[in-house]
Parts: structure tokens; sequence; C-alpha cells
């Protein structure tokens, strides 16, 4: 069954990807069955990407991040704020006992924040690891996804974790609510002898980055599309279609996987076409920032349009999130040359 599907879906996306020779083409589609297909008629694709020896130093690396993303999300999931205690202390200035209770209601607050931005520190580094081994020469990108195919894996997964991260955080206000009062706190000299110990964990300069991460609208998307933009500028001998092509393949083989009833008939669950959805807007976004005419360009070896309508066919509350990522943390969409098309379906 399985050289089957890679012939079917080779068949299928062969008109998607514009530079690439049959054999890997056809190999590259196993890779990308394992990021959209965690269950097949009752067999676990997505389980057999196991590191080789080759990967495995990298992969231990960056599985050690990994493990700590369901975690992440969940303390993101369950943060409710301080709002109540915040209002209380500020309609009543005077009011020493209110003024503490704010002030120890949000300091724990501002320790998982904290947490949430170092942590958007150690993804960045690794989807830097991942993306020098699978765009190093001499092998083409195609074929360090169908080698490394545990790398490519985990490239997949962090785009997921990270849209998942910005998907919840625009959803929750509280967040730069209780981290301006703690600013204002902070700077005002209020606290007096109230919890000052915080001061040692998110001191003034962590305050500022951490400041700058929660105003991005996607802060998530904003750290890896400025990981990849480096990881490019830094490697300037390194052929920059090796990163464009990696990620505009994965962008045309995961429209074609969710727009082709055949294919997307067979996700196991809402959880993994949410998943490839995922992916899709998560590399579209990174080759928008790394290309020099970004993904909306005609000359784009993205489909644009074909990957916003596929987001467009599902159910409005899948998918605002991801087309609000396309609008708010592109890089090209408004340029002159973007087709006017383009612009209104994201409109």
């Amino acid at each position: 069954m399985w050289p089957r599907l890679k012939l079917e879906a080779a068949a299928c996306i062969r008109s998607e990807v514009l530079e690439d020779d049959g054999a890997s083409l056809v190999l590259f589609t196993a890779v990308i069955w394992l990021f959209a297909v965690k269950t097949i008629k009752g067999s676990f694709w997505f389980d057999y990407a196991q590191p080789t020896d080759g990967e495995r130093e990298v992969w231990n690396q960056v599985n050690s991040v990994l493990q700590e993303s369901e975690s992440i999300l969940g303390g993101l999931q369950s943060y409710k704020g301080a709002g109540q205690e915040i209002r209380d202390a500020i309609q009543n200035p005077s009011d020493h006992s209110l003024q503490e209770k704010a002030w120890n209601s949000v300091c724990p607050l501002v320790i998982k924040l904290k947490r949430f931005y170092s942590f958007s520190l150690k993804l960045e580094k690794a989807l830097q690891s991942l993306l020098e081994s699978l765009t190093c020469p001499p092998l083409t990108p195609t074929q360090h996804l169908e080698r490394e195919q545990a790398l490519a894996k985990q490239f997949a997964e962090i785009l997921h974790f990270t849209l998942r991260f910005d998907e919840l955080k625009m959803r929750n206000p509280a967040i730069q609510n209780d981290f301006s009062y703690y600013r204002r706190t902070i700077s005002r000299n209020q606290i007096n002898n109230m919890n000052l110990d915080i001061e040692n964990e998110v001191n003034n300069e962590m305050a500022n980055r951490m400041s700058l991460f929660y105003a991005e609208a996607t802060p998530m998307l904003k750290t890896l599309s400025n990981a990849t933009t480096s990881f490019v500028t830094e490697n300037k001998t390194l052929p920059l279609e090796n990163t464009t092509d990696c990620l505009s393949t994965m962008a045309s083989v995961c429209k074609v996987m969710l727009e082709t009833p055949e294919y997307s008939s067979r996700f196991s669950s809402e959880d993994t076409l949410l998943f490839c959805m995922r992916v899709m807007v998560g590399v579209i976004i990174l080759y928008d920032h790394v290309h020099p005419n970004g993904a909306f360009n005609k000359s784009s070896k993205i489909d644009m349009k074909g990957c916003i309508k596929v987001l467009k066919d599902q159910p409005a509350d899948n998918v605002e999130g991801l087309l609000n990522a396309l609008k708010f943390t592109t890089k090209h969409l408004n340029d002159e040359t973007t087709p006017k098309n383009i612009r209104t379906m994201l409109q």
C-alpha cells in the first residue's frame, strides 16, 4: 500500500512542484504523508519517521524542545489573567490591600509569560538547526526531506505548535493587559515591599524584550520568520533556493492534500486537517519573509490563490486565525506586485 500511495500522490502533485526530478518527487510525497496523515485506515504513518544515526544529534536537540511544547500550550490555554484585581487596584489607588492583591496576582502570571517567551528563544534555535540540516549542500532540499524524514517531521511540528500558540494568544487580551500593569507598577516604584523577588526574574531588560514579543499579533510566527531570515542572511554561501524551494514544495503538497477529496477524506480527524493547514500557512509565511519577491508575487512558486481557497473552504472558526496570520504576519501582501484578486481574497 505504501509504494502505491506514494505513486498516487506523486501523480496528483506533479504539476504543483515546479522544479524537481521524478524520483525525488515520489519520495518527497512520502514525507508529506508523514506530516499530514496520522492515521490512514488504521496505520500510523506518522510514527514511521524515526531518526537515523545521521539525524540523531539534531533530532535529540530539537526533541528536547518539542517535549515542552504541549506544556506551553496548556499553560497558555489556562491563562486567565488578573483583570478584576487590576481594575480594583486602579479604581482604588489609595487602598494598599487592593494594590498588593493585584500585584501578587500579576507576579506569577509574569513568570508564566517569561516562560513562554524563553521557549520562543529555544524554538528559534531549534528551527535554525533544522534549516541547516535540511538545506545544506550537496543534497537538494527534496533529497534532504526524503532522507531526513524525522527532521522534516519536527519542522512540521514546530510550525504546528507555532500557529496553535499564536491562535491562543490572539484570543487572550489579558496577556498584554497584565504585562502592561506589571511594567507600569515597576516603573512608578509603586511596589514598596511587595514581592521584590520578581525583579530578579524579570528585570527591566527582560521586560523590554518580552514587551516587544507580546506586542506582536503573532509573536511565535514573528520569531520564526526572523529566525529564518537570519539563517538566510548569515549563510551567504548557501543558495537562497535551497531554503525557498524546501518551503514552497511543502506548501504546494500540503495544498493538494487539503484540496483533493481522495486524500483529505483519509484524514483521521479534524486535528489532522488543522495540522496540515497550519503547516501550509507556516511555510508560506516563512517563504514570504525570505524570498525577495515574497509569496504573493506572480512569479512565486506557491499557488497563493489555491492555498487561500483551501482555507476559505473550511469552517470559518477553524481558519480565522490562519487567515489573520497571512494578513498580518506576511511581509509582501500589500506590495504593488501582489495581484488584486489575492488581496481581495484576504480582505
